[in-house]
C-alpha cells in the first residue's frame, strides 16, 4: 500500500466533506455510560514529538475549543486492535498472559523500526498525524500476529473494523458543531506537510483500554522491549 497516496486521498475526500458540513460528530465522547473496552497493542511516540503535536493542536484550539483534543498521555500508534472495543468486554474474560506469549513469539519480525511523523490528514470525524514506517517490519509483524492469533482459540477481533496498515496518530475528534469549516480546512492545509519528527521504536505496550485510549481508563498489561 502506498501510504502517501492513501493519506492524500483521505485528506482530499475529508476536506471536501468537512467543507460541505458532511463531517461526523462522535456522540459518545462525553458519555458517562460508555462501556466499550478492548485490548490493543500500540506504540507510544516520545514526549518531544507529542509536544510538537500539541503546538499544532493549540492552533486548532484557537479557532475551535469545542472539539476533543488528545492529551500527550493518550497519543499512540495502533499496531493491532486485538480485541476491538465493545460493550460488555472486561479483562476478567481473558487470560492476558496467553496474549503476551503470542506477541513475544512474533517480536522477531519487528526490526530496526523507525517512524517518521510528517504532515496531517483527516477523516470525516478525526484529524490525524501521518506516520510513515521506514521499513516493512511493522506490516510484517502485523501479518505474523494475524496468522498466529488465528491459529489459537483466544478471543480476538483483528481487522473486524478494517485492515490496519497505516501508522497514524489520532489527535482530534469532532464532538461539537465545527465553528468555521473553511478556517479549519485552511489550517489543516497549512500543516499538511509539517514535520513532527522521527523516532526509533524501542518498545510496545499491550493495554486494556476504552475507545479513546484515555489514560485514566487504560491498564498496562505488558511492555515489550524491541531487540536491536
Amino acid at each position: 500500500m502506498d501510504l502517501v497516496a492513501h493519506y492524500n486521498q483521505l485528506f482530499t475526500e475529508s476536506a471536501e466533506a468537512i467543507s460541505n458540513n458532511n463531517y461526523v460528530i462522535d456522540p459518545k465522547i462525553d458519555a458517562e455510560n460508555d462501556n466499550r473496552f478492548g485490548i490493543t497493542l500500540l506504540i507510544r511516540p516520545p514526549e518531544s514529538i507529542k509536544n510538537k503535536i500539541q503546538s499544532f493542536l493549540n492552533e486548532l484550539k484557537k479557532e475551535d475549543t469545542a472539539q476533543y483534543y488528545y492529551p500527550n498521555s493518550d497519543m499512540h500508534i495502533t499496531v493491532l486492535s486485538i480485541i476491538s472495543c465493545h460493550d460488555g468486554f472486561s479483562l476478567s474474560q481473558i487470560n492476558p498472559s496467553a496474549y503476551i506469549a503470542v506477541i513475544h513469539e512474533n517480536l522477531i519480525h519487528l526490526k530496526n523500526l523507525e517512524i517518521n511523523l510528517n504532515g496531517i490528514t483527516a477523516s470525516n470525524s478525526t484529524i490525524m498525524i501521518q506516520g510513515f514506517p521506514t521499513n516493512e517490519s511493522l506490516n510484517s509483524f502485523r501479518d505474523s500476529l494475524r496468522k498466529a492469533f488465528k491459529k489459537t482459540n483466544l478471543e480476538q477481533s483483528i481487522d473486524s473494523r478494517y485492515t490496519l496498515f497505516t501508522a497514524h496518530i489520532s489527535v482530534c475528534r469532532f464532538r461539537k458543531h465545527i465553528t468555521d469549516t473553511t478556517k479549519l480546512v485552511s489550517l489543516l492545509e497549512k500543516y499538511r506537510n509539517e514535520d513532527f519528527g522521527k523516532f526509533a521504536v524501542n518498545q510496545l505496550e499491550l493495554v486494556y483500554n476504552d475507545w479513546y485510549q484515555r489514560k485514566e481508563k487504560t491498564q498496562l498489561l505488558h511492555q515489550f522491549r524491541i531487540q536491536k
